[in-house]
């Protein structure tokens, strides 16, 4: 089996079972296997404890990177602005990579009309289309209907709604006045 010094990563070389433990009690270590798989296999003289550490911070890590669920809530009778406000919204967290949680919600008699409801889902599908793709279908739950989002791949990833314009800094005019440029 190869052998590293866990501390610095030096390699021992190639040795016996026997031999590489008999290191490892020398110096106070585990003997760690880490690539069984590996021909011949690989082992690791490590504080055992240290290394499990490292492994479960590293998983932390990963799990810390992945994607967050989003929520985006509407009524059946939205405003445009309002609409496009969370839209454009919804393609931010997609573009950050997180999923997006589609959820409609009815009031009183607007149950009677759930169609308008499933209409509007259909609008925010295709309008974020460019974006996404459909996890989840949009489904009827009580009072209300969801579906989710998942961002496609970054490189797929297309806005149909820029972002607006960011305000800029206000410019002294020739006569004094502050003027938006």
């Amino acid at each position: 089996m190869r052998v590293i010094l866990g501390a610095s990563g030096q390699q021992l070389g190639v040795m016996k079972l026997s031999d590489a433990l008999r290191e490892a009690q020398n110096r106070g270590l585990d003997l760690v296997e880490v690539a069984p798989t590996a021909n011949p296999p690989v082992c690791k003289i490590v504080a055992l404890g240290k290394f499990r550490y490292d492994i479960s911070k590293q998983e932390k890590d990963k799990r810390a990177s992945g994607t967050r669920l989003k929520e985006l809530k509407f009524r059946v009778n939205i405003d445009d602005h309002d609409y496009l406000t969370k839209i454009r919204h919804g393609e931010d967290f997609l573009e950050r990579g997180n999923k997006v949680r589609v959820q409609l919600q009815f009031r009183g008699r607007e149950m009677a009309h759930q169609e308008f409801g499933m209409q509007l889902m259909e609008k925010v599908r295709n309008d974020l289309s460019g974006m996404s793709q459909v996890e989840m279908e949009p489904k009827i739950t009580g009072r209300n209907i969801t579906m989710t989002l998942s961002p496609l791949p970054a490189s797929r990833r297309k806005r149909k709604f820029p972002p607006p314009p960011k305000e800029s800094e206000p410019v002294e005019s020739q006569n004094g006045s502050n003027v938006a440029a």
